[in-house]
């Protein structure tokens, strides 16, 4: 596949070099720019490119910034990308460690609902419920047992299957977890969350999850801290 990148943080560099790794073509931008990425390019072998150009003739678009990010990404990035373009989400809001108030996932808005509606486009929850140390070498092949289970959520069955497919490319089973209103079943606090669980685990676990956010996933009136010290 050709597949852009957007962020070159832990889990963008991980799925980087790991698609690059299955034969994939991958092009990766972040913020400050390609000539920024050489480090980047050198260990994942994925071409550094302006973001622009991370959403053009590609086939799947992997957004991986972070959550209070979202709204600085260009309003039109989207506009001239064609509808079969599957783009990922792999966010997490972290409010009391780095993103500060975002009202509307406080007041209960699933957080990959939340960056559609900033991108004015549908997405894909995959790849946030894992450590990036994890997504780059638990993987094992499908005949093994007891793979580590990833859940994806969205709208459109086609680009869920396109993302479980590769899901199952890098060694993981995939799980359908439903329409993206219930992405919430897999956000940072519910069962399946960094648990690494199998496949009968996530299973349980999506269903065992509850909407209601706790105090440690909400933010405060001092947030946000750091994650050596959230506030």
């Amino acid at each position: 596949m050709k597949i852009g990148i957007i962020g070159a943080g832990n889990i963008g560099g991980t799925l980087a070099r790991r698609f690059r790794e299955l034969g994939h073509d991958v092009k990766i931008a972040n913020s400050r720019g390609p000539q920024t990425l050489a480090e980047v390019a050198n260990q994942t072998g994925a071409v550094p490119v302006a973001v622009a150009d991370a959403v053009t003739d590609v086939e799947l678009i992997v957004v991986t910034i972070p959550q209070a990010r979202i709204p600085s990404l260009p309003g039109d990035l989207f506009a001239d990308v064609p509808d079969d373009v599957v783009v990922v989400d792999t966010g997490n809001y972290y409010p009391r460690e780095r993103d500060g108030r975002i009202g509307s996932i406080e007041e209960g808005v699933p957080e990959s609902q939340w960056v559609a509606q900033q991108l004015d486009r549908p997405v894909i929850k995959a790849f946030n419920n894992i450590y990036a140390k994890r997504l780059g070498g638990a993987g094992k092949p499908g005949t093994e047992r007891d793979r580590v289970a990833l859940p994806v959520a969205g709208d459109d069955p086609n680009a869920k299957a396109t993302v479980l497919k590769l899901i199952g490319e890098l060694g993981f089973d995939g799980v359908d977890a439903g329409p993206l209103s219930e992405s919430w079943r897999q956000q940072p606090g519910s069962p399946v969350y960094t648990a690494d669980r199998d496949l009968e685990g996530v299973r349980q676990g999506l269903l065992d999850a509850s909407r209601e956010r706790t105090d440690a996933w909400r933010a405060t009136p001092d947030s946000p801290g750091t994650y050596d010290a959230p506030r």
